[in-house]
């Protein structure tokens, strides 16, 4: 899951809106001045829900890929064949190559090097579809260090209600959710608004484009911390022993999550208002922690469900109080 969770403009650019307002980051940004539909068909609809559920499930996707491939070595993998086909079809957006490989590093090497390495033993795939949302309030706060804007109300409150439910994961830790796998996550979560705002600068860009060739930075460092910490005869032997299911995990890594998933987004968001999609990315976690306990059989105990109501209800109440307050 790359998917960004603030948003900057409204799509019409009439106006801008609150940070909190819809959670398709710096998509929203990519589309202004276009023309577009106020509501979902039927169809499309089904496109938005299928795109979410994989960036929902790809959390199991990623477990079932590290039991047979060093999480440095997957991550290398899924960003060398994210870039490499597209790269060959696609223009260089016109950014900046600083501005590309600042995105590569933070999230590549910084979000899922991390997300992969906490994954591998530290925290279960329910738990890091749920944690690895804090970086809406990572983004929030740095943007707003950055612009000199004053937190509104809701904003902290929001903030509270999401501390509290990563609270109640860290009072409940356990073989399959521990402190360091919290703590990994959560500088996975930063890492992510990093590229938040290093998107955000690039402007209006091909989002597809700007993912490929963003994905070239992000090789060298994965594959030389992979080389370091994981070392030659494990790559080598991962490589050779990993079977038709861990290649799959890889495929899907960079088929289905980056070329479909962000291929089909960006193709929607050139149609409808950024805010019209704001509701689906509360699902995320919901596919993520449902596909980890079908799939992988998690335990869902009662503490998880009231952590995971109140990162929804903080991630709810950043995302729709703007919109309600507006129809009020």
């Amino acid at each position: 899951m790359e998917q960004s969770v603030l948003g900057w403009n409204h799509l019409n650019g009439r106006r801008p809106l609150p940070l909190s307002y819809d959670w398709c980051g710096s998509f929203s940004a990519r589309y202004q001045g276009k023309s577009v539909n106020p509501t979902l068909t039927a169809r499309h609809m089904l496109l938005a829900l299928s795109v979410v559920a994989i960036w929902g499930t790809n959390f199991v996707v990623i477990k079932v890929g590290l039991a047979q491939l060093p999480p440095l070595l997957f991550a290398t993998l899924r960003f060398a064949l994210a870039a490499v086909p597209l790269v060959l079809l696609v223009r260089r957006p016109p950014v900046s190559w600083r501005n590309l490989a600042l995105y590569g590093l933070a999230i590549g090497a910084g979000q899922f090097g991390l997300l992969f390495f906490a994954m591998t033993r530290y925290i279960s795939p329910g738990m890091a579809s749920l944690v690895v949302q804090s970086q809406v309030f990572f983004t929030v706060g740095m943007v707003m260090a950055l612009s000199g804007e004053r937190l509104r109300a809701f904003q902290i409150v929001a903030g509270l209600i999401a501390l509290a439910g990563l609270g109640v994961i860290a009072s409940h830790t356990d073989g399959q959710t521990t402190l360091a796998g919290l703590l990994l996550t959560l500088t996975a979560a930063f890492c992510w608004a990093l590229g938040n705002l290093t998107s955000r600068a690039a402007g209006r860009v091909d989002m597809l484009a700007y993912i490929a060739w963003s994905s070239l930075f992000a090789v060298p460092p994965l594959a030389a911390m992979s080389l370091f910490f994981e070392g030659w005869p494990t790559i080598v032997h991962s490589l050779q022993h990993a079977d038709a299911v861990g290649w799959a995990a890889v495929a899907w890594q960079s088929v289905g999550n980056t070329i479909f998933g962000y291929g089909v987004w960006a193709w929607l968001l050139s149609r409808y208002p950024a805010a019209t999609f704001a509701p689906f990315a509360l699902l995320v976690p919901v596919f993520g922690m449902g596909a980890a306990t079908l799939i992988l059989a998690e335990p869902m105990q009662s503490w998880k469900l009231l952590a995971a109501g109140l990162v929804v209800g903080g991630l709810s109440l950043n995302l729709l109080w703007p919109r309600y307050a507006g129809w009020r």
